[in-house]
């Protein structure tokens, strides 16, 4: 028996029949006002474009499973993690960070890592990078930060001067820099490269004792880049690279795997360790905190529709549960409260009630009203707390320990004072880490991206970016500065002792 089809109706639902053609004064007439189904189509029509993300505009994503394959327990009371074997939904959201929405997803660029766990406790968004740091340490140089990556407000042009102006007057941002010019900064799609939490969260166990954390997701399918060369190339040959390549491999059953590590800092040591743990501009090595085991992540499902579930999936560093917690990584604190307030303003006050973010457990709360309300409002239960009438309760069981701040003077302390400033051993660590090859690259990718650099203040702009490769590594100096042509002797004049 065939299955009847479906009638056409307006958003009303009311059923038409004519989808093609408007009402008309006769064959040849001007279109009549009362139509409304062409007054409904167009309308919504004008309306399909939603703001798009100011940064991590162009993403792809899809939804998968963590599966817990060793016992952290001791480390933290987190509900997804109290069980060998235990299983918990995701939807991972991948991207570019500077480019707009219809960019290219293989230019040089760090990749978001964005991942929204529901979790029976809520919904736990760990919203971090392929890269371990970033390019500054105080929230209030972020947006100045993103502006040097987007559009010049004259030539409305990418700016090669813009981008290393503010690096050179930033040698925080070398470390972060470093990565993103090696081939790192041009992932062959999203498969192949690991993720972090970037930040330094915090644990909290049964005994309400406190851990710092940070959180790793190594790929399984191996580390692959692309060189600037191919990765150029690919921008001009398929601009969506990434995206059908993820698409395609899950919907082919090749299903993605990372395994998910983290490394732990005890509550203590972070006072008396040689770097601030909680600068956003360094990494933990691994030799003082080694990674940990924790599971296993894997990708099997794509979204039916883009839309619904890529693009209106809202990601926040504030959404932790119980168990995780957060640091006072200045970065981090930035976040909590301006990813909430970006997701607002594009998607509106009621984000969370869209399927890709709704959290598939309980919520109780006293929110009420706003836009696109299409949770039932909670019907005729009081909006107000506390009341007489309903049986929630502000659950104690969740309550974490309090802060030790070590220091009740409120100021404007300097992020890069002494003791805060070494911006160089790290990224000299990386490079000397690299092989022949790796190096190679990285400096031709360094060459090719400040030969853009240009204006009447080039020559200041490459000498102060040159100074602090110098500080980085000598030979790292003197390499950029033969591949940019430079006089060396001139040039020495210029450099640090």
């Amino acid at each position: 028996m065939e299955t009847p089809k479906k009638k056409l109706t307006t958003a009303s639902g009311r059923p038409f029949a004519e989808n093609e053609n408007s009402q008309t004064a006769g064959p040849r007439g001007p279109i009549l006002l009362q139509d409304y189904i062409l007054h409904e189509k167009m309308a919504h029509f004008n309306r399909e474009r939603i703001p798009e993300r100011v940064v991590h505009a162009k993403g792809s994503g899809a939804y998968g499973t963590l599966t817990i394959t060793h016992d952290i327990s001791k480390y933290t009371r987190a509900k997804l993690f109290n069980t060998v074997g235990k299983q918990t939904k995701l939807f991972l959201r991948f991207s570019t960070v500077g480019g707009e929405k219809g960019s290219a997803d293989t230019a040089r660029d760090p990749r978001g890592f964005a991942i929204k766990f529901y979790t029976e406790d809520g919904n736990w968004d760990l919203v971090g990078n392929n890269t371990p740091v970033f390019f500054v340490k105080d929230p209030k140089k972020f947006g100045d930060f993103i502006h040097t990556q987007k559009r010049d407000p004259y030539t409305n042009c990418k700016s090669a001067t813009m981008m290393w102006d503010f690096w050179s007057l930033n040698p925080e941002s070398l470390h972060q820099v470093t990565i993103l010019m090696s081939d790192r900064g041009t992932p062959y799609g999203y498969r192949h490269m690991d993720g972090f939490g970037s930040h330094t969260f915090s644990l909290i166990n049964a005994d309400n004792e406190r851990f710092w954390v940070k959180f790793h997701f190594k790929t399984q399918q191996g580390i692959k880049n692309f060189t600037d060369e191919e990765a150029g190339n690919m921008r001009g040959k398929n601009p969506d690279f990434a995206q059908h390549d993820l698409l395609t491999s899950i919907d082919n059953g090749d299903f993605p795997k990372w395994s998910m590590k983290i490394q732990v800092m005890p509550e203590a040591d972070a006072k008396t360790y040689h770097i601030n743990p909680f600068d956003l501009t360094k990494v933990w090595p691994h030799s003082d905190y080694p990674l940990i085991d924790v599971g296993v992540m894997e990708l099997n499902e794509n979204p039916d529709n883009y839309f619904a579930h890529v693009e209106q999936a809202a990601f926040a560093p504030a959404h932790v549960v119980d168990g995780i917690g957060y640091s006072p990584d200045k970065m981090l604190q930035g976040r909590i409260l301006s990813y909430p307030d970006a997701h607002r303003y594009r998607l509106g006050g009621n984000y969370e009630q869209i399927p890709v973010n709704k959290c598939p457990f309980m919520v109780s709360n006293y929110q009420r009203d706003g836009q696109m309300r299409v949770d039932g409002n909670h019907g005729s239960g009081p909006n107000y707390f506390p009341n007489s009438f309903d049986d929630i309760e502000a659950d104690q069981a969740y309550k974490e320990p309090a802060w030790d701040f070590g220091s009740s003077v409120g100021d404007w302390y300097d992020r890069n004072a002494e003791g805060e400033n070494d911006h160089y051993t790290q990224p000299g660590n990386l490079y000397r880490l690299m092989d022949s090859t790796q190096k190679q690259d990285l400096i031709n990718n360094i060459v090719n991206s400040m030969s853009g650099i240009d204006g009447p203040k080039k020559e200041q702009i490459v000498n102060r970016q040159l100074c602090h490769w110098f500080r980085a590594d000598i030979g790292l100096g003197m390499a950029i500065a033969k591949g940019l042509e430079l006089d060396l002797q001139e040039t020495m004049k210029h450099m640090p002792a």
